[in-house]
């Protein structure tokens, strides 16, 4: 079996594809960068030659038509997420023009399950208390849920239309050997470092990349049951939750004030236009306040695929941990986290995703 899979050097991407490369299907990549491909999968024991790289941009349609040709299916990873506002224009370009020619491509040649990475964002503000597989798309006013919400509707058309499309929705990703440090984890980061001292009130749904990669494996092999909209594995946390886990997580106090989520958009948004001019990242994104302020939790019966989530607590300390041992958080920083003895983490050091 060979399956296509756009974003493979990408957070998600990269783990969905050691994921399905255990399962024996043969992969192949499209990349703007091959120099990015032992990088990004070697630390999860993929080997090159396990993977046929192919060079190429999601939004070329020449390349993408080449791409999907002759693949039994296609995984849909590549995408901007990011709530940097210097990267607002490559965003709306990728995760929606993106989508369209991916999608419509592998439609048209035949592959067959097309699985496409959504976010649960793309259903905020939501309808409801909670969001399930048949929400609506939500209108959010925020550039990169804006545009995972447009690339929603496209693979909605599809699946309206009757063609194997199959949407998931991760949640908030937390998790080890991230390639390019995104966003989750850059504020996990921030946060160790002591560069997040205020807080929004809300939560938002978390999960562990490592099961929403099984989920997507078992899309891809036509393994996790009937349906075409499933997911990630997920919990959903306030942020006051989620200080103290990471608390918990590390063994250090981690001070922090929380203030109502909707008074801080504005704060949030004046952050974002700042860093339009500033070099260094600021934390205090708009669109990770905007997500406090809106999102909800996913009704407990929405599917999954059979993939249980792991303990948040468990995510936590393996993600500072890698963190740690990647350089990007001091021993002190990562607190007990950074510990490999730690009687806490010997009953899961060998579990698979």
């Amino acid at each position: 079996m060979l399956v296509a899979v756009t974003g493979g050097t990408g957070f998600v991407g990269a783990h969905s594809v050691a994921a399905i490369a255990r399962r024996g299907a043969r992969v192949r990549l499209l990349v703007r960068d091959p120099a990015r491909v032992e990088a990004a999968l070697a630390p999860l024991g993929v080997a090159t030659d396990a993977v046929e790289v192919m060079p190429g941009d999601v939004t070329d349609a020449g390349d993408v038509t080449r791409f999907v040709d002759g693949t039994d299916a296609v995984l849909h990873a590549a995408s901007v997420y990011s709530f940097d506002s210097r990267r607002h224009a490559e965003t709306r370009r990728t995760n929606v023009r993106g989508t369209e020619l991916v999608l419509g491509a592998a439609v048209r040649s035949g592959a067959d399950p097309i699985v496409h990475i959504s976010t649960v964002g793309s259903m905020f503000p939501a309808a409801g208390p909670t969001i399930a597989e048949g929400s609506p798309v939500g209108s959010p006013r925020e550039t990169y849920l804006g545009s995972k919400a447009a690339a929603e509707v496209v693979a909605r058309r599809h699946q309206a239309a009757g063609s194997p499309v199959v949407i998931t929705y991760p949640p908030a990703l937390l998790g080890p050997h991230d390639p390019h440090l995104g966003d989750q984890n850059a504020r996990l980061r921030g946060e160790l470092r002591g560069m997040m001292p205020l807080w929004p009130l809300g939560g938002f749904p978390i999960g562990d990349v490592r099961d929403t990669a099984e989920l997507h494996a078992r899309l891809v092999m036509k393994e996790a049951g009937t349906g075409n909209r499933f997911f990630g594995p997920n919990r959903y946390l306030t942020t006051r939750d989620y200080v103290r886990a990471v608390r918990t997580g590390t063994g250090r106090r981690l001070p922090a004030a929380f203030l109502p989520a909707r008074a801080m958009l504005p704060f949030g948004m004046l952050a974002s236009l700042a860093q339009r001019v500033w070099p260094w990242r600021i934390p205090a994104e708009y669109g990770a306040v905007y997500t406090c302020a809106y999102a909800v939790p996913v009704d407990p019966s929405a599917p999954t695929g059979d993939v249980a989530a792991r303990p948040v607590a468990e995510t936590i300390r393996d993600t500072i941990r890698w963190l740690h041992e990647a350089g990007h958080v001091s021993r002190r920083q990562a607190g007990t986290a950074a510990d490999p003895h730690d009687s806490r983490h010997r009953d899961h050091e060998d579990r698979g995703p």
